[in-house]
């Protein structure tokens, strides 16, 4: 999606346009034009204390414990370009929500490290188009997000001890066409998954849309491979799937249990569609789990629904052979958390409840 300067590419690089550009963070708050680097108070005062004011005296934020911060509260038509940040802190802990045009209700609600697909509370690298997150914590997110009246971005810390935040957020000014959709992200976790349930990825979207991404954070609990499940789209009042999967693996563009046969061991990859960049392996004491962050983008292949979409995927092993029969599936009991990701016309529907502190945490 293209419009009136927004979404540049390659191609379009050097058209003109009447956008016009806004930034956000802690040395300007509101965005205003020529506002920047203006503050006398912040966390930069003392090391500013010989040089003044300009002089990055206040490059970020301190959000105290249970506090609600406003990044961003955008009263004109745009669009966002693009969102930088390095919180401290547990990522699970601090919850990011977006809210369009005026609604009560998010169209973005997750922890801030699955939203930018470290869902394990530890770095990763990851290179795609729509996230990247670089050394040391740098998280960066590319999905173009428009807005007909306003934006406003919130960052909640449910954390015990207060946490620092540096961010930015940069977008345009500008008209809106009538077909651009709003940008949603939804969090979920199940820890464990019931035997024989199949984990539901998305559902209760009503009214049209395209869906582009899912993020995973995969916690295996039995030995072996989990990786056999189907993902599966069902559209529009489907009783069975428009879009069925063939493994876990394989809708993550990967192939035979991401093994790289020299090593004998699961091999990160991280591309601009889709990757595996995070294998968190045993060492044999308290790191007892062995524990994965797979990301697919739907850019080029975005999964059109008109009145309604849901989302599922199994979590499947293997049992033990036993016998002549050959070998059976095993219905696993993993920790699974993922975000999903698509747009679709407001209004946006009320998400269930976040699940509390203590059972958001990861070990």
């Amino acid at each position: 999606m293209s419009f009136n300067g927004l979404g540049m590419n390659m191609g379009n690089l050097s058209l003109l346009s009447a956008a016009r550009s806004r930034s956000i963070s802690a040395e300007n708050f509101t965005g205003e034009k020529g506002r920047g680097g203006m503050a006398t108070e912040g966390t930069g005062k003392n090391c500013a204390r010989e040089l003044g004011q300009g002089w990055k005296v206040s490059p970020s934020v301190r959000i105290k414990s249970g506090e609600v911060f406003e990044m961003a509260n955008i009263k004109e038509p745009g669009a966002i370009q693009q969102i930088w940040m390095t919180p401290t802190g547990n990522w699970r802990f601090s919850i990011l929500r977006i809210y369009w045009d005026g609604q009560e209700q998010p169209s973005v609600e997750c922890p801030v490290g699955d939203f930018f697909a470290c869902g394990w509370g530890k770095f990763a690298q990851v290179s795609s188009l729509p996230v990247c997150v670089n050394p040391g914590s740098a998280f960066n997110c590319y999905w173009e997000m428009p807005f007909r009246k306003s934006c406003r971005i919130t960052l909640t810390n449910l954390a015990e001890s207060d946490m620092t935040l540096y961010y930015q957020v940069n977008y345009a000014l500008t008209e809106v066409p009538e077909d651009a959709a709003y940008f949603h992200a939804r969090f979920r976790r199940v820890n464990p998954l019931p035997y024989k349930d199949v984990y539901t990825i998305l559902d209760g979207v009503k009214g049209q849309g395209h869906y582009v991404g899912t993020y995973l954070a995969w916690g295996v609990n039995n030995c072996g491979w989990w990786g056999e499940g189907e993902i599966k789209f069902y559209l529009d009042g489907d009783e069975w799937p428009t879009i069925c999967g063939t493994g876990t693996e394989d809708y993550f563009c990967g192939s035979y249990n991401f093994e790289n046969k020299e090593t004998k061991q699961y091999q990160e990859f991280t591309t601009p569609y889709a990757g595996m960049p995070q294998v968190i392996r045993p060492d044999g004491v308290y790191n007892s789990q062995q524990r994965f962050g797979l990301y697919r983008w739907h850019i080029t292949d975005p999964i059109r629904f008109g009145q309604d979409l849901k989302v599922t995927i199994q979590a499947l092993g293997w049992r033990t052979p036993d016998g002549e029969g050959g070998s059976r599936y095993l219905p696993l009991q993993d920790d699974i958390a993922s975000v999903a990701y698509w747009y679709q016309a407001l209004p946006t529907a009320l998400f269930p409840p976040l699940p509390d502190k203590d059972y958001l945490e990861i070990k």
